[in-house]
């Protein structure tokens, strides 16, 4: 279903504000790893000096930078609102509340009104979201089409590209922080055990010549710190339960055998995904 142009361009300002913060965290971490094995005295002239206090002048300029224009700010809002208007799309196409026969006098109006609500409610980040599909329709044909098909359809259109849709999308993020959070727990754990075994090292030799033990605590640090920007474990977890709550929805949707209640069953599974929206806003905000 082509989804009305502010939900193109909440997507991609979502899309371009992640990628910048990410980029500028990972910018950061590379500087301070970089100055950290320069602090360990390589050589000894001006210049080496002078690259030193110049990376360690860039870590803190994009710390500078990051803190400033706060990129990830714009990613959360601009997701919750993007997905705020995938949920009204689907609401909307598939006849249910508010947007339902027997509340809906004209239901185009009254999307038009819920749009426009939720983007006065966001004009914070219209610097953010600056594409061309401001200039797409707002009310496609695809869900006109979509609303005026007999309820058999429409079911089978919402289990399969929203429910099913959904679930993979959730399973799949769900398995790919898993391994993720276990990839970095292994690299750090890999950090942590080769600076234990250099200082070990020293400890049989105290004359032996130094080992870059404070590097590789900086590494284990940052590694810390992404993987708790990332909250790889927390979101797993958040991710497994939510396909478990669609999968639930799912037989609310199946056994729908009247307007009324399919109404009910799809505004309880949009519910359920607004749920986890919020959830994800406010966990990326703590």
């Amino acid at each position: 279903m082509k989804y009305p142009g502010l939900y193109g361009s909440a997507d991609g300002a979502s899309n371009t504000s992640q990628r910048t913060f990410l980029n500028l965290v990972r910018a950061e971490y590379a500087f301070l790893i970089v100055a950290s094995f320069l602090s360990l005295d390589l050589w000894q002239n001006r210049s080496y000096y002078l690259v030193y206090a110049g990376v360690f002048l860039c870590s803190m300029g994009v710390l500078v930078y990051r803190s400033i224009t706060k990129p990830e700010q714009d990613w959360y809002q601009a997701r919750a609102l993007a997905e705020s208007v995938k949920t009204l799309t689907w609401r909307f196409a598939m006849r249910a509340e508010p947007f339902d026969d027997a509340v809906a006098a004209d239901a185009r109006t009254d999307f038009r009104n819920q749009l426009a609500a939720i983007l006065r409610s966001n004009r914070h980040i219209g610097h953010a979201m600056v594409s061309p599909d401001s200039a797409a329709p707002q009310t496609t044909e695809d869900m006109v089409r979509i609303r005026e098909l007999p309820l058999e359809e429409r079911k089978s259109l919402y289990l399969d590209k929203r429910i099913a849709d959904q679930r993979k999308w959730y399973e799949k993020k769900s398995a790919d922080n898993k391994a993720s959070a276990k990839k970095w727990m292994m690299v750090g754990i890999g950090a942590y055990s080769l600076g234990f075994l250099f200082i070990l090292f020293r400890i049989i030799d105290p004359a032996m010549p130094g080992w870059p033990t404070e590097p590789l605590i900086v590494v284990a640090s940052t590694l810390i710190g992404w993987t708790q920007i990332k909250k790889f474990n927390e979101l797993a977890s958040a991710y497994a339960l939510t396909a478990h709550e669609i999968g639930l929805t799912e037989g609310l949707i199946t056994d729908a055998d009247t307007e009324l209640k399919f109404s009910a069953a799809v505004n309880e599974a949009e519910l359920a995904f607004s749920r986890e929206h919020t959830q994800w806003v406010a966990r990326q905000n703590s």
